[in-house]
């Protein structure tokens, strides 16, 4: 379902980023294969429809999509969508974080207010955020403001649930210090568990940022508008007319995705080097 995937009752943050939950790189692996793979993935496809195994009306070749996704970089209309479309994400994502690390952090420092709430999210969260779109259309008039919403909503839960975990797991002894020279409950969630759950706040929203643009795209598709990459799509293949636009539209979507993930994994890397240094151990 869109905007739930990978976060698990555990929280995403203890499975992406503690140690015994560390993802470990097959051997060998790493940008080099990854890019000879996907060489490998289109030269094949790009046999098969030279030989006549692949109608090339329904599925162009890859040659071709690649050659309409380079000239899509100088389509102003083509980037007018994208700025749409990231737009969108800038904005769920702002407020998703926004509405989730304060709450999170509530639940997280609150024991019993998280005991109550806590099945209310289970039931919320598998929730599939695109069909929520004719519920806001009838909430909101605007189409920014709908797929804003939506891919607010998606957002949110990762970073709430990372949040939430993130604060479970701050050391004990180090709040019971900070209780016993006089520092309250407010004192101290602001002094010693947010910066301790911060790591696992960073992966909420790495996670956060990939699920937003999934589910902005998504809501050009299914909830109508006038920019976005979606729509740029859905112009594209009306009438079964452009499949190479609609495929290499799709595919500057996966390298944005791409892209954007890179640079929240590069800067949690940085920012938390320490805490990456702890779950990796010793060498």
């Amino acid at each position: 379902m869109i905007g739930t995937a990978g976060i698990g009752r555990a929280g995403a943050g203890a499975a992406d980023s503690g140690p015994a939950g560390r993802r470990r790189r097959p051997a060998g692996s790493g940008p080099l294969q990854g890019a000879l793979g996907i060489a490998g993935l289109a030269g094949a496809g790009e046999l098969a429809g030279r030989a006549g195994l692949i109608d090339q009306t329904v599925l162009p070749l890859p040659s071709t999509v690649l050659a309409r996704a380079g000239a899509l970089v100088a389509d102003q209309r083509f980037l007018g969508d994208v700025r749409a479309t990231l737009t969108t994400w800038a904005l769920g994502l702002a407020f998703a974080i926004a509405v989730a690390v304060p709450a999170g952090a509530v639940l997280g420092a609150l024991r019993p207010v998280e005991a109550s709430v806590f099945p209310l999210i289970e039931f919320l969260r598998p929730i599939p955020s695109v069909s929520l779109i004719p519920l806001v259309l009838l909430m909101v008039q605007d189409d920014l403001t709908m797929k804003v919403v939506v891919a607010c909503y998606a957002a949110t839960w990762p970073v709430l649930i990372n949040t939430m975990y993130g604060l479970r797991g701050v050391d004990p002894m180090a709040k019971e210090t900070l209780r016993s020279f006089g520092f309250g409950p407010l004192a101290i969630t602001w002094r010693v568990l947010l910066p301790g759950a911060a790591p696992f706040i960073a992966t909420g929203v790495r996670l956060a940022a990939s699920i937003a643009l999934v589910v902005a795209i998504g809501a050009e598709l299914l909830g109508g508008g006038s920019t976005g990459i979606g729509i740029f799509i859905i112009q594209a293949g009306s009438g079964g007319g452009r499949p190479d636009l609609m495929i290499a539209a799709t595919l500057w979507a996966g390298v944005l995705g791409l892209a954007i993930n890179a640079l929240f994994t590069a800067a949690e890397r940085r920012l938390f080097r320490w805490h990456h240094a702890l779950a990796e151990g010793p060498a």
